[in-house]
């Protein structure tokens, strides 16, 4: 069964012209052109990737609300923002509640195509990966890629995709630095360091809010990032 992206865009003939480029490779679309719509159709059909405005009509930030709703139905969902807003702001804001990438609508449509596909590449690694080999049991931490499920001192934390595979790629070598191209090429994204930077603030924030005293994500200054094993 082929996967379903949902696009939430107002701009008719933007959508539609994404819409077209998914169908012709064999995906299956949603396209809304605004945030009720499109939290009906979802909660309907859930999609396997969903690609957000950030304005939706007269809602300046309905993207915003859309993607926190939709964080709430499910941690692992892929979201992409797709904005003419182009600065740092809306960039961090939209990391901080929980998507996945941020790309702009200047990007061309294989670049826009390149970043589906690393999601699902990312989605589909952790998840063929998942036997008990693979599975990380370290210290207080426990991550199963097959289930997409990460635990710390027993209780559940929920991670995005892509915090999921940044984080995979820090306990694979406890102790070993990874400077931020490192973690942006294992992660497969298309970023900027300082991206990286707001993802792994967020992976400590969530673990913070279960262990005031989680402190495994050290930060190496000048060099990038270390996990550091505690019991």
């Amino acid at each position: 069964m082929p996967r379903t992206i949902a696009i939430v865009e107002d701009e008719p003939a933007i959508r539609e012209n994404y819409a077209d480029l998914f169908r012709r490779q064999g995906y299956r679309v949603l396209a809304f052109a605004d945030r009720a719509k499109a939290s009906e159709g979802m909660r309907r059909e859930p999609p396997d990737l969903a690609i957000l405005d950030i304005s939706l009509g007269d809602e300046f930030d309905g993207g915003f609300a859309l993607c926190r709703e939709l964080r709430s139905r499910s941690d692992t969902l892929p979201i992409i923002f797709l904005t003419a807003r182009d600065n740092d702001i809306d960039t961090v804001a939209g990391l901080r509640i929980g998507a996945d990438d941020y790309v702009t609508k200047d990007v061309s449509l294989h670049q826009l195509s390149a970043r589906v596909s690393a999601l699902f590449r990312r989605v589909d690694a952790m998840r063929d990966n998942g036997d008990d080999d693979a599975r990380v049991e370290d210290g207080a931490l426990s991550l199963d890629p097959e289930q997409m499920r990460v635990s710390w001192r027993g209780q559940p934390i929920d991670l995005t995709v892509t915090e999921l595979w940044i984080l995979h790629a820090l306990v694979q070598h406890p102790g070993h630095v990874k400077n931020r191209e490192q973690l942006m090429q294992a992660a497969d994204i298309y970023v900027d360091v300082a991206t990286i930077t707001s993802h792994i603030k967020r992976i400590r924030r969530k673990f913070e809010q279960t262990d005031p005293g989680f402190a495994a994500i050290e930060s190496v200054y000048g060099a990038g990032y270390r996990w550091i094993r505690q019991g």
